[in-house]
C-alpha cells in the first residue's frame, strides 16, 4: 500500500520536532546558586603546634552548572572577597589580609573554577584553584549530601574538606618560637559546606 506524500511530510516533521525536543532535553542546564545563609567558607591551621585557629570568608559567591541530576559534569565557579576573612580577632585578621600572607589590597580575591567528576559512588572537585596570583591544577574528594523538594523549591547539599599547603600558594610569613616551632603551620585545612538552590 502506497503511503501518500501528505502523510510522509507530516511524518518526517513528526520525527524532526520529536528530536528536537529529544535534543533539548538532553542538552538541559540546571543552574544552582549558593544559599549563604545556610553554608560555610572556612579553614583551620594549626598554631602554635599544639592548638588550631580557624576562621571563615564572610563575603563570597558560587555558581554550580550541570546538565544531569547527580551532578556529574557539572561546572563549578566561586569567589570569595580576601578582605572579608574573620578569626574573631582583628589584629590577626589584620596581619592576614597583609603581604605577609593573603595581600588583599593586591590580590582581593580567591577563586575556583572547575568540575564536579562522580567517580563510582565517590565524588572529585577537580579544577583550578587561584590564591594570591597563584594558580593551581587541584583535585579535592567531595561528599555529595544528595537533593530534597522542600516544597518551596529544590535543595542540594555538597561538603568538602581538603589540605592545601600554604607556601605553595605564597603565603610565606613563617616565624618560629623560641623552641624552633612554627607559629604557624603550613598546612591548611578547607572546612567548606554548602547548600545550593536550584534556579528556577
Amino acid at each position: 500500500m502506497k503511503i501518500p506524500a501528505k502523510k510522509k511530510r507530516m511524518k518526517r516533521i513528526s520525527l524532526l520536532v520529536a528530536a528536537v525536543v529529544l535534543g533539548t532535553a538532553a542538552f538541559a542546564q540546571t543552574t544552582w546558586n549558593i544559599d549563604k545563609v545556610h553554608s560555610k567558607i572556612g579553614f583551620s591551621v594549626t598554631h602554635m603546634v599544639v592548638a588550631e585557629t580557624e576562621g571563615v570568608f564572610k563575603d563570597y559567591d558560587a555558581k554550580v552548572v550541570s546538565k544531569s541530576n547527580d551532578f556529574n559534569g557539572a561546572e563549578v565557579t566561586f569567589t570569595a572577597k580576601v578582605a572579608s576573612i574573620n578569626t574573631d580577632n582583628e589584629r590577626r585578621d589584620g596581619h592576614l589580609k597583609s603581604p605577609d600572607f593573603f595581600d588583599a589590597e593586591k590580590y582581593p580575591e580567591i577563586t575556583f573554577k572547575g568540575t564536579i567528576v562522580k567517580e563510582g559512588n565517590k565524588y572529585k572537585l577537580k579544577g583550578d584553584f587561584t590564591m594570591k596570583g597563584v594558580t593551581k591544577k587541584v583535585d579535592f574528594d567531595v561528599t555529595y549530601g544528595g537533593q530534597i523538594n522542600t516544597g518551596r523549591g529544590e535543595k542540594a547539599g555538597f561538603k568538602l574538606n581538603a589540605t592545601i599547603n600554604r607556601q605553595d600558594y605564597g603565603l610565606s610569613w613563617a616565624n618560629k618560637t623560641p623552641g624552633g616551632e612554627m607559629v604557624v603551620g603550613d598546612e591548611v585545612t578547607l572546612v567548606i559546606k554548602v547548600e545550593l538552590d536550584k534556579q528556577a
